[in-house]
């Protein structure tokens, strides 16, 4: 099992690693700065709205990636519901939005 960074400073290293590339991201919801989950919204600015959910791999305790919105793009409407609904389930969620046109998640971790 890997051990884990807490919430807070993945949501800042997630940050910085995408101002790397010069693409725009937002905290639009601060979690609980320990234990927080966080899900990230990718917004290709028009195209489309994808929502990435973490979870583990209880095979081998790592962490991966889950198309919360479903395989496809979705609407932004749709989108902001599905965030509304998690954190209605999970009070302690953070919420990063990516700005991004080639709809790029920068995530290391497998997606599934």
């Amino acid at each position: 099992m890997e051990p884990r960074l807490k919430a807070e400073i993945w949501v800042k290293a997630h940050i910085r690693k995408c101002a790397n590339f010069n693409v725009p991201v937002m905290v639009t919801r601060r979690g609980d700065s320990t234990a927080g989950s966080v899900l990230i919204k990718v917004n290709r600015l028009g195209p489309g709205c994808m929502v990435f959910s973490a979870a583990t791999n209880f095979e081998d305790g790592s962490r991966l990636w889950l198309k919360g919105t479903g395989p496809d793009w979705v609407e932004e409407s749709v989108a902001d519901s599905y965030i509304e609904k998690q954190i209605k389930y999970d009070p302690d969620l953070w919420v990063l939005e990516i700005e991004d046109p080639d709809g790029r998640p920068f995530l290391d971790e497998k997606i599934q």
